[in-house]
């Protein structure tokens, strides 16, 4: 016998005892009771059934004789197939029956059965589990189940749910129980089992669902097999409301180490007031009443009282003042338990749906009758009247809670959370860490309150196929294995991860970008070519240097526009170029600063049209000089081409022609400001966009034709005299012009964002100073330091020579 359940007696008991005792519920009833022991067969359970029905002492099933009265309503059992059993006969007369085991399969199949269930449904004790599994990120479980169809409706119950919140079921192993001698050895063959799955698997969180004698099942293949189950230590058990820590009187010294930590579910409980000094004052010497005090009593302190059939079971004599207090927690608890409660709160919810009845029918004789007890007298209620109260039952218990009956039969409340703890001295009791009420849709646990098994070290178990992925990485399913076993892959360029686990990096928005652990997206700076930045400043700083150079040259040949070597090159072709050339190096100041339409309008325009009249100058002064030189032989023809018309006509043609290119550029597709925010990784580019392309490296291609041509005419009169011409100069200036040009196109293609202004602001100045260089600066040597050569004379020798 499993001497815990004794307290589920005593809690009816102590529930009838108080209603009696209150003088405002059922005033001037008295409140009866009959208990029937059926060890859980199914014979006694019909059995005892028909007997509440027939005369007592007299078997007579479906008859009753003399004054007695059938019972108004029936508590019970304890298994779901107990109530199944008793609601099958019950139902036949329309008794109702209130039960307080997980039996809402009974509606499943038999839809009108007269049952109320005074335990909340098992399918939300299902929500209840699935919420702490997830409450605790375990995401690798195993399962094992009482071998009979609740546990097969459990299975069919939870796996689709662990599937949909990505739970991944290790094992899942069925826990058979003997009842009988011959199946011991199958028994003790499928504890091995377990065994050694659980041996083998990284599951350290196990989902155990069982009944009421499944714990004690437990600890007797643990006492047989100890020295395998020493090796499968390292595991947490998760219980279902079920299973109750009892003991046999024979296992009560056996070793509870295993059982150290569990989680478990129970029925809600509260302890009524007094219900603790009811406990303490059951003697069994005198309550005469109770028929299983003394049997409870002598299995319990194992001892016998001189009447006892177990004489010779146990040595010890029984005094009848025994403690009950200092028994152990697996043979009985002090505190009520959740199966005691539903029972407690049974037998009120009969109580108040009698008084609602009794109530109404008084109102029907309060204008003839004063309410002074006759009516109370004279209430004789019949069972089946019983149920439409009862659908429609609500009260305050003693304990402070709300009971109500819902009109679905089924009792308004919820689970509380239970942390089983053990001590080497084999005393056990249980914390409540928690409590899940699916009607208030309150699931909440307190994990600092929970006692781990002592191999967890006092850390919450983990309980996993595969290592978290950080932020960062993704999960890479293993071939063949559940999607709770994976790989973690860092996140591929660009993309990130935010949280643990995720299946997939993202990408971040186009104004963001992944930071080095590619755990998050951060701002992108704004960059483009500003003056306030080191690049800029120099480029602009260098600009206006160049600048102030060219004005420079241009005053010295303004100031000596009388001496021979000014007078030998054409003063306005002279003059075009220079200014040409101060307006290039200013030009590149219009591609530093934040891009805005008018400087993109203007910058490529300017900085093409402004080339091509340097460069046309340039082209024109070697056609001039080449001419000149064909001129002074005597009768040449090229004579009449000699001057300032033939020099203007071409920077003139050549110019029109790249203005003519940048008016239809501007026409169909003119440059534009534009953000860029796929060039740079880390950076929002300010830019001006070209429009056309096509239109952009057409006007560069047709600066390299000038250039080209001016070249290839200076190096065809390189050999000329230099007292006639500039030809070596001019062909090293635009050997050096092309070749910045010709580097720039693989540059500014192969650079980003305000590198690629930078590329574009370096040839500008570089191709201008180098013009500048090599065609100026040698005259301004001659001007300035060597004056001397500057006259005719020398000239004229050179000429000779």
């Amino acid at each position: 016998t499993q001497t815990k359940n004794y307290q589920h007696v005593l809690a009816l008991v102590f529930a009838v005892k108080e209603i009696n005792e209150n003088l405002h519920l059922l005033q001037n009833i008295t409140m009866g009771y009959h208990i029937s022991n059926t060890y859980f067969n199914a014979i006694r359970v019909y059995h005892a059934t028909m007997e509440l029905l027939s005369t007592k002492s007299r078997f007579v099933p479906n008859y009753k004789c003399g004054s007695e009265s059938s019972p108004i309503a029936v508590i019970g059992g304890l298994e779901s197939e107990t109530s199944f059993y008793m609601a099958t006969i019950l139902n036949t007369y329309r008794i109702p029956q209130l039960t307080y085991s997980s039996a809402s399969e009974m509606k499943d199949k038999f839809s009108g059965l007269s049952a109320y269930h005074m335990v909340p449904n098992e399918a939300y004790q299902y929500k209840g589990i699935l919420d702490l599994i997830l409450h605790f990120r375990w995401t690798w479980i195993g399962i094992i189940t009482v071998d009979d169809e609740h546990g097969e409706k459990f299975l069919q119950a939870m796996l689709p749910q662990f599937s949909v919140k990505g739970i991944c079921v290790a094992f899942k192993k069925v826990f058979l129980q003997a009842t009988i001698i011959d199946y011991y050895m199958d028994s003790l063959e499928n504890g091995q089992e377990i065994i050694d799955v659980l041996r083998g698997s990284k599951a350290n969180a196990i989902i155990f669902f069982g009944d009421a004698e499944s714990v004690s099942h437990m600890r007797w293949l643990a006492k047989l097999l100890e020295t395998e189950f020493q090796m499968i230590k390292g595991k947490l058990y998760v219980m279902t409301v079920q299973m109750e820590f009892s003991s046999f009187y024979y296992q009560r010294t056996w070793d509870l180490q295993l059982l150290h930590g569990v989680i478990s579910f129970t029925f809600h409980a509260n302890e009524p007031p007094g219900f603790q000094q009811f406990l303490h004052s059951r003697k069994p010497l005198q309550d005469k009443g109770d028929s299983f005090i003394k049997v409870f009593w002598e299995q319990t302190f194992l001892c016998h009282f001189s009447d006892s059939f177990l004489e010779k079971e146990f040595a010890e004599d029984c005094t009848g003042e025994e403690k009950l207090e200092t028994l152990p927690g697996d043979v009985f608890e002090m505190s009520i338990s959740g199966h005691s409660y539903s029972v407690y709160n049974a037998v009120y919810a009969v109580a108040h749906a009698l008084h609602a009845m009794r109530s109404s029918r008084s109102s029907l004789y309060e204008h003839n009758t004063m309410i002074d007890g006759n009516v109370g007298r004279n209430f004789n209620p019949q069972s089946w009247q019983l149920h439409h109260y009862l659908r429609r039952v609500i009260f305050n218990n003693s304990a402070g809670d709300e009971v109500s009956i819902d009109t679905n039969g089924e009792i308004k409340t919820g689970y509380d959370i239970m942390n089983w703890v053990t001590f080497p001295n084999q005393s056990f009791f249980r914390v409540k860490v928690g409590r899940m009420d699916p009607h208030k849709e309150v699931f909440s646990i307190n994990d600092d309150a929970i006692t781990w098994p002592s191999w967890f070290n006092q850390t919450k178990p983990r309980s996993i196929c595969s290592e978290s992925c950080q932020p960062g990485q993704s999960k890479k399913r293993k071939e063949g294995e559940p999607f709770c076993c994976y790989e973690c892959n860092p996140c591929p360029k660009g993309k990130i991860s935010t949280q643990k686990d995720m299946n997939d990096c993202v990408t971040c928005r186009e104004d963001l970008y992944p930071n080095t652990g590619q755990s998050q997206c951060i701002p992108k700076y704004i960059t483009y070519m500003s003056y306030v930045e080191p690049l800029g400043f120099t480029l602009a700083v260098f600009a206006l240097f160049f600048s102030l150079i060219t004005i420079w040259v241009l005053r010295i040949f303004m100031k000596n526009h009388n001496t021979p070597i000014v007078k030998a090159n054409n003063r306005n072709n002279r003059n075009t170029l220079l200014i040409s050339l101060l307006f290039c190096f200013l030009s590149s100041l219009l591609f530093i600063g934040r891009p805005k339409k008018m400087t993109c309008l203007l910058r490529q325009m300017a900085f093409g049209i402004i080339f091509s009249v340097s460069v046309s100058c340039v082209l024109a002064k070697t056609i001039t000089v080449l001419l000149a030189f064909m001129a002074t032989k005597p009768g040449s023809w090229t004579r009449k081409w000699v001057g300032n018309k033939m020099a203007n006509a071409v920077v003139l043609c050549c110019s029109l022609t790249q203005a003519g290119i940048c008016a239809v550029w501007l026409a169909t597709s003119p440059p534009f400001p534009d953000i860029d925010m796929h060039s740079m990784p880390k950076e929002v580019i300010l830019e001006c966009n070209e429009g056309s392309a096509a239109m952009f490296y057409f006007v560069l291609c047709y600066m390299g034709l000038l250039a080209i041509v001016s070249f290839t005419v200076a190096f065809l009169a390189r050999q000329l005299p230099d007292s006639f011409n500039e030809a070596k100069l001019i062909t090293f200036s635009m050997l050096l012009f092309c070749s910045v040009w010709l580097s720039f196109v693989p540059t500014y293609l192969s650079t980003k964002g305000k590198y690629m202004v930078a590329v574009e602001i370096f040839s500008i100045l570089v191709s201008s100073a180098g013009l500048l260089g090599c065609i100026f600066l040698p005259k301004c040597y001659i001007i300035i330091l060597r004056p001397e050569l500057n006259n005719r004379e020398q000239l004229m020798n050179k000429k000779v020579k």
